[in-house]
């Protein structure tokens, strides 16, 4: 009696030599058919020969993809191996199977072995090269309705894998449907997908395009419900807001503005920006962070309407971080007895808003009707100069001739950020202080990833020592002076800490290293610098399963 191994050999044979007589031949496929119970060989070379021959049987297609598909869920895990590596080739002639395919890859993605799993992408991969569209919407079923894990791994394997495809593959047409597939995810996410979702979107192509930059704005101002009021003590709602802030911000430009941001950020998070509660002593407190994504949000604030009023409300917070100077301490000349604890990432970030939005309406400071404002916020300006002094000139003597290996340790990377956020505040000032107040210097938000080297450190520095706003007089310069001295404050700022203080570097990850600085002055960073990016843990909410699902956060 013949081996049944070698029986499927000779079947194979005799469909192999058929050619065009192979469909009289449905004996010998149904016999490969029925190998897939057999023994462990004769199941790998079922899954290899039903991949070659099951299209010459129309009639037995259907019966050839279950068979093919019982082997996926075999007991042995070589013998799955081998049937998902063969599973693409059901679909390399024939494409109408080819969303069921890709469907079954999607749910094989919950294996916990890795070589599996691998095996799982590899076939993925070949069916996005045969129809990268069907594909696309054999995954995407999981995605909107199967379970968790599943959904999990399919957007990260595609977040992965698609930006390694080419053009012949990822086609215009192929990027459209993952496009709007996404969108269609995007309904209800939790943060994590959210998150994997438009790493997915930025690296399309459509993302490089003004018109899919400005979909891809539409749909963030979506997620972000820019339609519903803030609640400030609710950590998700600001987190949602962060996430999604931080999110459109690559996206941003002169032909695609952030206004929707900037005026919900106004209209209803600075009005209670002083209520929120949130962030470890590590971390940026949730306050900073909001203001630190809008200062990034001001550099594209388009067109506003009411911007006088919006930029009376920026720059009422701003006013609320620059103590006026007590009495008598109003003149250029006079020696400062005391400061206030200074918040210069607050101020560097308000600030820098200030100046950006300010160039949309100039005559904010200068109409008559602020002549009184304009006098106060001199005063404000001046004294805060004065009391940046003293801390950049101990970090530029601090990081004066350090090389470029020992600027990468965490106390000088501290001072590095520190010195580039005073440094910003000195030329911001000193556009302000002008007569009208100026808005054409540019500068660079001191969080933002910049190579620290010497000769970034070497930039950031002022040319000269005396190019600062209280320094020593310079005939090319207007020094900062007063219309009328006899000007006094409304009021003197409160959190006045006595007579100069040695500086206590900010508590946390970021100071840790940093004992040994003591700039005499009174001030802090707040954290500047640092970014908390995903680790935030307050707990974003889950989906429920087979979607039932809730909303992105709760």
């Amino acid at each position: 009696m013949m081996d049944k191994v070698e029986k499927l050999y000779k079947n194979f044979g005799i469909l192999a030599d058929s050619k065009d007589k192979i469909s009289q031949h449905e004996k010998e496929f149904l016999e490969i058919l029925e190998a897939v119970k057999g023994s462990s060989n004769e199941k790998r070379l079922a899954s290899q020969f039903i991949a070659r021959f099951y299209k010459h049987f129309p009639n037995l297609i259907d019966q050839a993809i279950d068979a093919q598909l019982d082997l996926c869920e075999d007991d042995d895990i070589s013998i799955r191996k081998q049937a998902i590596k063969d599973l693409p080739g059901l679909c390399k002639d024939n494409h109408e199977h080819l969303l069921k395919i890709a469907d079954v890859l999607a749910q094989l993605l919950q294996t916990e072995d890795t070589t599996e799993l691998s095996t799982v992408h590899n076939s993925l991969m070949t069916l996005f090269k045969i129809d990268a569209n069907g594909t696309l919407r054999g995954l995407f079923s999981q995605i909107l309705t199967g379970e968790d894990m599943v959904r999990e791994r399919a957007l990260k394997f595609l977040s992965a894998k698609l930006k390694t495809f080419g053009d012949e593959v990822l086609t215009k047409d192929a990027e459209e449907c993952l496009f709007q597939e996404c969108k269609k995810v995007l309904q209800d996410v939790t943060a994590a997908e959210f998150l994997t979702v438009m790493q997915i979107l930025t690296n399309l192509k459509i993302a490089k395009t003004l018109s899919g930059q400005q979909q891809l704005v539409d749909i963030l101002v979506d997620q972000a419900e820019l339609d519903k009021s803030f609640k400030p003590n609710d950590t998700d709602v600001i987190d949602r807001l962060i996430q999604c802030g931080k999110q459109v911000l690559p996206f941003l430009s002169a032909y695609v503005p952030s206004s929707r941001f900037i005026v919900y950020m106004v209209t209803y998070v600075f009005p209670c920006l002083s209520d929120i509660e949130g962030g470890d002593e590590s971390e940026i407190g949730l306050q900073l962070e909001l203001v630190k994504l809008f200062a990034e949000l001001s550099t594209h604030c388009g067109t506003l309407e009411n911007m006088s009023n919006i930029l009376r409300t920026v720059f009422g917070k701003l006013i609320e971080y620059m103590p006026l100077p007590p009495a008598g301490e109003n003149s250029e000349n006079s020696v400062l007895q005391e400061v206030p604890k200074l918040e210069f990432s607050y101020v560097e970030c308000l600030m820098y808003a200030f100046h950006q939005l300010g160039r949309r309406c100039p005559e904010f400071l200068t109409s008559e009707t602020n002549v009184e404002l304009l006098k106060d916020f001199k005063l404000r300006l001046q004294y805060f100069a004065r009391g940046i002094q003293g801390y950049i000139k101990k970090l530029r003597e601090s990081l004066q001739g350090m090389k470029s290996e020992e600027l990468k340790t965490e106390e000088n990377k501290l001072k590095v950020v520190a010195l580039k956020t005073t440094s910003n505040i000195n030329t911001l000032i000193r556009d302000l202080f002008h007569s009208p107040p100026s808005y054409k210097s540019i500068v660079s938000l001191s969080w933002k990833p910049l190579p620290v080297t010497a000769a970034a450190v070497k930039k950031a520095m002022p040319t000269n020592s005396n190019d600062n706003v209280t320094g020593t007089k310079r005939s090319s310069h207007t020094p900062i002076t007063f219309e009328d001295g006899n000007v006094k404050p409304k009021k003197v700022a409160k959190g006045f800490k006595g007579p100069w203080e040695i500086y206590s570097p900010p508590s946390g990850k970021y100071s840790q290293n940093v004992k040994n600085f003591n700039p005499a002055i009174g001030g802090t960073f707040g954290g500047a610098g640092s970014n908390r990016g995903n680790k935030r843990g307050r707990g974003y909410g889950t989906r429920g399963r087979n979607g039932n699902r809730g909303n992105w956060f709760y």
